[in-house]
């Protein structure tokens, strides 16, 4: 492969790289958000009176540990494709400095 080819995937890998990490980086605080939203609901749930609001904290609080779930296995399927694209980005970058060398 000529070395621009190999420079162009090489930029390239890293860009989906940090837009992967940029990705997780998002996920990441969309789950310590609704961590933070469950511990309010649940000191509010302490100062509830009716049952319908304990109700509707309830539900709410169900909700934000699905948002969690989704979160932790979206950054599972993100870690899996950073670790390929860095295994890619390694095996183009030594094919490179082979090229150079030779």
């Amino acid at each position: 492969m000529p070395i621009n080819f190999t420079k162009a995937i090489v930029g390239q890998l890293q860009r989906e790289i940090a837009d992967l990490d940029n990705q997780a980086g998002v996920l990441k605080q969309k789950q310590h958000k609704a961590q933070a939203k469950i511990k309010q609901l649940q000191r509010d749930m302490k100062l509830s009176q009716s049952s319908s609001d304990l109700s509707s904290k309830l539900s709410r609080v169900n909700k934000h540990n699905e948002e969690i779930k989704t979160a932790t296995r979206a950054l599972a399927d993100l870690a899996k494709q950073i670790t390929a694209k860095k295994t890619a980005l390694e095996q183009h970058l030594s094919k490179a400095a082979r090229r150079e060398e030779s």
